[in-house]
């Protein structure tokens, strides 16, 4: 057998579990991550290899899919930037393993420097995986489709090849007539033109029997144009060596093509988002504007949730069964309950309660915990924030360091003030508690369950349970103020008519309307 033709459409997001057939592949003695690059053409302080799609650098995507095939152990070459890329491989998966690549350039050097890290924590034997650290589409089903061949071959190397309509700068692979084995991988440079012709490709993508990929890079020299140490030249060594060299030939192209600067990890970006939007659509989610909706690879969603146009789901945000989000929401590291509401809202690192209604024009910040039912309206803002279940901080507002019991009501411009310049306090607001509009809640202060305070209200000392707390200035009416001071204004003109015209006289009290008997500043 000489070429397996498989197929990556598979519309799993990148980064999801891997499927059986990624978990029944042969386990690879090792998977190897060449993320040593520097990567010039993103043109970045930044390393490539730290750029991200989907929620996810490159590295981080590369490391996922091989952890997929549960290797003995996963390596990372590292070397430009390498501070930088060992604290993301660090951060991905802490039991990976670090290798440094010395000054001696090119991927041979890399493989080479792998291999003896590994061996040195005991011999390699079997299968070792070699994969490019800015290919984000590849998948681990993928990979283990390729490792598959390798062993059931019994291959000495085993390529991963694609074909494409314009393999320009690429190396091309020069198979065998007759049985189709590969002969050798040219790079474009070197390339007769007749092998330019050829439209399979190098994905930089191998698996290597261990002993062949250790002698093979020790055959290997920098006696070239670039001065480096080439990985694809074990395939001539494996060759000279009477072995077997395949390919299995993926027919999608975009699974594994690279990132060499920023339109390319733009448009890979895109591709994975729609194939991520297409496996949730599926899976039962209605996504009303592919278009304008972004979804990273670790957000997980439930059937029948609904998310409207301008919706960015980040990092881990989960969105239960029925749940709406959008329009024009941006949320990380959220969780939105059963039957929630979000609309219009930027939020973080908070919680949402089933039945619970957010936004328009909310924005929730880490430690907010909304409780079932629970409302966070237009125009509020929250921060460390437990508001219970049934509660509701409808408009206007800033609730920060707080805590709102069960069933309260938090009226329209109220304000926690929780930060007397060196440290934070916290507001407790009762069950069933009644916050009037335009309250300052002074921290650390207590509203007790069932109280109510009036508008207007700055709240400086606790308030009994049942109790009505109200702080404000007598009021206090200047009469003929405006004909006085304002003379010739509209103002005082108007208020000339009213009295010509027999209105109410404001210096007779028995002129006045009857006070309201409710109780004070309950306005929400």
């Amino acid at each position: 057998m000489g070429a397996l033709v498989v197929s990556t459409g598979s519309t799993t997001p990148a980064g999801q579990p891997a499927d059986d057939a990624a978990s029944s592949a042969p386990r690879p003695a090792a998977v190897v991550v060449l993320a040593a690059g520097q990567g010039t053409r993103m043109r970045s302080a930044r390393p490539k290899v730290l750029h991200a799609v989907g929620g996810r650098s490159l590295l981080g995507h590369a490391m996922v899919a091989g952890r997929a095939l549960d290797p003995q152990t996963l390596a990372v070459v590292v070397r430009h930037g390498r501070d930088l890329v060992a604290a993301e491989v660090e951060r991905v998966d802490a039991a990976a393993l670090v290798v440094d690549q010395d000054e001696v350039p090119g991927t041979g050097r890399a493989a080479q420097c792998a291999v003896e890290a590994l061996d040195a924590r005991g011999p390699l034997d079997g299968p070792v995986v070699v994969t490019a650290s800015d290919v984000p589409l590849l998948d681990g089903e993928t990979l283990a489709q390729l490792v598959a061949a390798h062993v059931t071959d019994g291959n000495a190397v085993t390529i991963l090849t694609t074909v494409v309509e314009d393999a320009t700068g690429y190396g091309r692979i020069v198979r065998e007539e007759g049985s189709g084995d590969v002969l050798a991988i040219v790079e474009h440079k070197d390339a007769t033109d007749a092998q330019r012709e050829i439209r399979e490709i190098n994905t930089s993508i191998f698996v290597f029997d261990a002993d062949v990929l250790r002698r093979g890079l020790a055959s290997l020299g920098t006696d070239n144009a670039q001065g480096e140490m080439y990985l694809t030249d074990v395939v001539a060594f494996a060759r000279a060596e009477g072995r077997t060299v395949r390919a299995v030939i993926t027919d999608d192209p975009v699974a594994v093509e690279g990132t060499n600067d920023r339109l390319a990890l733009s448009v890979l970006g895109k591709e994975m988002n729609r194939r991520i939007l297409e496996r949730w659509m599926l899976d039962g989610v209605t996504v009303v504007d592919p278009e304008t909706t972004w979804v990273d690879v670790d957000v997980e969603l439930a059937p029948d949730v609904t998310l409207l146009p301008g919706t960015q789901l980040h990092g881990a945000t989960a969105v239960a069964e029925g749940a709406t989000v959008g329009p024009d929401t941006t949320l990380t590291d959220v969780e939105v309950g059963p039957g929630a509401t979000v609309v219009r809202t930027h939020g973080s690192l908070a919680v949402i309660g089933a039945g619970a209604s957010v936004g328009p024009f909310a924005y929730l910040r880490p430690g907010t915990v909304l409780g079932e039912r629970g409302k966070i309206g237009t125009f509020v803002e929250t921060k460390n924030a437990e508001i219970g279940a049934g509660a509701k901080v409808p408009h206007l507002s800033y609730i920060g360091d707080a805590t709102i019991g069960e069933g309260s009501n938090v009226g329209a411009a109220t304000v926690t003030l929780n930060y007397d310049g060196v440290a934070k306090h916290r507001t407790v607001v009762g069950a069933h508690a009644k916050v009037g509009g335009d309250n300052m809640l002074v921290a650390p202060v207590t509203v007790g369950d069932g109280a109510y305070t009036a508008a207007g209200s700055v709240i400086t000392r606790d308030v009994p349970a049942g109790a009505l707390g109200v702080s404000r200035a007598q009021q206090r009416n200047v009469e003929g103020w405006v004909e006085r001071k304002r003379p010739g204004t509209p103002a005082a003109e108007a208020a000339a008519r009213a009295r010509a015209d027999g209105g109410p006289d404001p210096a007779d009290p028995a002129s006045a309307p009857a006070a309201d008997a409710a109780p004070e500043g309950t306005s929400h």
